[in-house]
């Protein structure tokens, strides 16, 4: 299995969310400008040559666009010269609606990216300046017109839902605006309070309220039925879409499959080893110029590590995970390794087995880490893969 996939981390916003603990900073032009000359040359070590051919690459942050137009065009005159962005069969590209020009998006165009996903979160501008956005209603109407018109049509929006004081209600009126714009893929996730957010210090201080759990189920449930109606189809727990439309930078990491991760806080996994880079952008930039590499940490994927992460990463997709190709794979039988755990799963509703595949039902879904948790074979490992490869042979 080759590394078919890179992701690239560009870790500068105008703004930066009340929820959101992804690597970033505020745009600063010569700070970005030095990035930029890092980045470029930590890609340039780890992958040497030119017109270098990639299934799918997928530039997040942070904000992406957040960079000048001098910036992204010197970015993406070098990623055309490393890549064969022609041969690329996704490119996506992270935006924020209202951050983003005619100018800028001809350059990606003509630059090969052919996905664009942007984070509307919510259609309602109390609640975006409540959750820390700058854009407001109206510049998502106005950059989903200036997309189409700019020739894109593989276009992702993402929301989030059961944040601070949002009702059932309040969901399900922003669901269905969104639906309104008929694009081709959604993803849904709901909040999640991390630390060294506005909203985790807020948390502490009694002062964030949350909708209860029962309602955050509703949403979700909501979300399945008006996305099925839409024609816009489940195929991973966060994840919607028109059929084609799925993305397949993301299914790389749900199907457990390799992808080299560039820039500050950026993660890989490449064969044997998950990667990750410095956060802090002084010492990414400093450890860059004196070796051409960023990483901080280098994990080595034991089989166990790997049976783990297969399953749970797997599970996450609504066709769930194929059995012959588990066991081809790692030379086991998935039935004969996890017999009494799939045996309960499937006793509690929560997992279904069809035509050769474990999936999660509907409840298991929303239970996801409770099944999820069931997979992790934290002991006698050795004794269980030789006594299930013995039964399977």
């Amino acid at each position: 299995m080759q590394v078919q996939s890179v992701y690239i981390h560009i870790p500068f916003c105008k703004q930066i969310c009340h929820y959101c603990n992804f690597v970033k900073y505020y745009y600063m032009e010569t700070k970005a400008d030095t990035f930029i000359d890092a980045l470029i040359k930590e890609i340039d070590t780890a992958i040497p040559g030119k017109r270098n051919i990639f299934r799918t690459i997928y530039m997040g942050g942070g904000t992406p666009t957040a960079l000048s137009m001098d910036q992204l065009q010197k970015l993406f005159q070098f990623l055309n010269e490393k890549f064969d962005l022609a041969s690329c069969e996704e490119f996506t590209i992270e935006i924020n609606p209202g951050d983003i020009d005619t100018e800028k998006a001809a350059l990606l165009h003509d630059y090969g990216v052919n996905r664009i996903s942007f984070g509307v979160q919510v259609m309602d501008d109390d609640m975006l300046e409540k959750i820390g956005r700058m854009h407001r209603v109206a510049d998502v109407y106005t950059t989903v017109d200036m997309l189409t018109q700019a020739k894109f049509s593989n276009i992702s929006l993402d929301l989030i839902y059961a944040l601070p004081d949002q009702s059932v209600s309040h969901f399900e009126k922003t669901l269905k605006e969104a639906l309104q714009f008929g694009l081709p893929h959604y993803s849904t996730y709901a909040l999640q309070i991390e630390p060294k957010t506005v909203f985790y210090h807020k948390r502490r201080k009694g002062a964030l309220h949350q909708p209860p759990e029962d309602d955050e189920v509703e949403m979700y449930q909501l979300l399945q039925e008006n996305m099925k109606k839409q024609g816009v189809l489940q195929y991973e727990i966060s994840n919607f879409a028109k059929p084609g439309y799925e993305s397949r930078h993301n299914l790389t990491y749900w199907n457990n499959d390799y992808y080299f991760g560039f820039g500050a806080g950026a993660h890989g996994y490449l064969p044997g080893k998950r990667t990750a880079n410095y956060k802090p952008l002084g010492t990414y930039m400093k450890e860059i110029h004196r070796t051409g590499s960023a990483v901080e940490q280098l994990e080595e994927i034991t089989l166990q590590d790997r049976i783990e992460e297969e399953l749970f990463l797997q599970l996450r997709k609504a066709e769930g995970i194929d059995e012959k190709v588990f066991r081809q794979r790692y030379g086991v039988s998935l039935e004969k390794l996890y017999r009494n755990e799939l045996k309960q799963l499937m006793h509690d509703k929560l997992l279904t087995y069809n035509a050769g595949r474990y999936a999660l039902t509907n409840r298991g879904m929303l239970l996801g880490d409770r099944v999820f948790g069931q997979f992790l074979l934290l002991e006698d490992f050795e004794q269980k893969i030789i006594a299930a490869k013995s039964q399977t042979v």
